[in-house]
């Protein structure tokens, strides 16, 4: 760039890594830099709005780079390195730099202290407006081109053709594949995008009136197959979710696409008890209260609705004394307690918080600046990348950080 004039950077998308790549650019270079930002919709971070039930899950309570890298099944080895220079602990600083304290849950996510996504949304726009980004709303950029003197040429819907000196394209995870046309049309390849984060649909409804229940910890592996996942589940109206379903749906993002979402899963509901243990237990549970109802147990951390339901899956009468109980039936509700297999059919997206893999092969981009190896200052943050993340802040923790590192590599190169 040209240090003797004001120069000019667009960002494509006015979301999370778009805001942040935009903000933090405006601020190292100014006032030197113009930043405009296009966002095809009316609002401007509207998935920041909605995170984490409204609250903002900005970020996970990991600090440390290898650790947390370890949770994207797609994009781990690049942000290896890209949480070296700028993670959690970074993205903590930055916001209570700024006026926003985070705080860390149990299970490590983190929010700000006001437990409202508006605390986040304003920060950033505040930000934007302290070093002067314009947002151009409802305007989106349908081609890009070029030029032979380094620069960029846009054209929106609007059917302006504005030149820029740099330009970051953070649209998100697009969902149709033709959605990337306009980046084909440059040079660059596009891996198929597919839902990732979702949440299992059961074929026939056995546990529907059970919605609400979670157990945890539990095992959930997808049948014939590789895929495992151990944590809390949770039974809702329309099968399985919670946090071993969803980490579960992003590593098998691809091997579920494949198989159209039709798929068996196989749910140890005790674990780390084996089928061996369970099946003691039981027999224990049996020898020790024969006149108790087979309704009544204490061996196992399961709540009774759930368990009478393991018993009426097991074809146990549930007017049954433990001593009633025959070895098959142990055998039959050991199976159902370790090893039960359920037929899905179909996927929910969680909540309103859509993610997809694929985009961008990680390839064609730096991985040190974001920039293109294909157009020279063309850069890529965000989920326009084959990058995603498992449920818990880490979608939002690369956003962050891949906006950081392209803010970065372009003020650096105007310099």
């Amino acid at each position: 760039m040209d240090t003797s004039k004001t120069n000019k950077l667009a960002v494509i998308g006015a979301g999370a890594a778009g805001y942040f790549t935009a903000v933090n650019t405006a601020r190292m270079m100014h006032p030197r830099l113009q930043v405009t930002i296009f966002e095809k919709g009316r609002d401007v971070l509207s998935k920041v709005r909605i995170s984490g039930g409204g609250r903002c899950n900005v970020t996970h309570h990991c600090f440390d780079a290898e650790r947390l890298a370890e949770n994207y099944p797609r994009g781990s080895k690049m942000l290896r390195w890209s949480f070296e220079q700028f993670g959690a602990a970074e993205t903590v600083k930055w916001f209570e730099e700024r006026g926003v304290k985070l705080k860390a849950e149990e299970d490590g996510r983190m929010f700000p202290v006001s437990d409202s996504s508006e605390s986040i949304i304003q920060c950033l726009k505040k930000e934007a407006e302290k070093y002067g980004v314009k947002v151009a709303t409802g305007t989106s950029v349908q081609k890009i081109e070029p030029q032979h003197n380094g620069t960029i040429r846009l054209t929106t819907n609007k059917e302006k053709s504005v030149v820029f000196d740099k330009v970051v394209v953070a649209t998100g995870g697009l969902t149709r594949e033709k959605a990337y046309d306009w980046l084909n049309e440059i040079g660059h390849s596009v891996i198929k995008p597919v839902p990732s984060l979702f949440t299992f649909n059961f074929r026939e409804k056995i546990f529907s009136d059970l919605s609400g229940i979670s157990v945890n910890p539990v095992q959930v592996q997808i049948a014939d197959s590789a895929f495992s996942e151990i944590g809390p589940l949770l039974i809702t109206h329309w099968g399985f979710s919670g946090p071993a379903v969803l980490k579960l749906s992003a590593w098998a993002a691809r091997f579920l696409y494949d198989k159209e979402y039709r798929f068996d899963v196989v749910v140890n509901w005790l674990h780390p008890l084996n089928e061996h243990q369970v099946r003691e237990k039981l027999i224990s549970a049996r020898l020790g209260n024969p006149r108790k109802s087979v309704t009544k147990q204490e061996q196992f951390l399961l709540p009774s609705r759930l368990w009478i339901r393991f018993l009426e899956l097991s074809e146990i009468t549930v007017q049954k004394n433990w001593a009633d109980i025959s070895n098959k039936e142990i055998h039959r509700l050991t199976a159902a307690l370790t090893a039960g297999r359920y037929t899905i059919q179909g996927k929910t997206t969680f909540k309103e918080e859509f993610v997809t893999c694929g985009g961008i092969p990680l390839e064609e981009v730096n991985p040190d600046t974001l920039e293109s190896k294909i157009v020279p200052g063309l850069y890529f943050t965000g989920e326009v990348l084959d990058i995603d993340g498992v449920t818990g802040g880490f979608n939002f923790q690369a956003a962050w950080t891949n906006g950081w590192l392209a803010a970065r590599a372009i003020s650096e190169s105007g310099s």
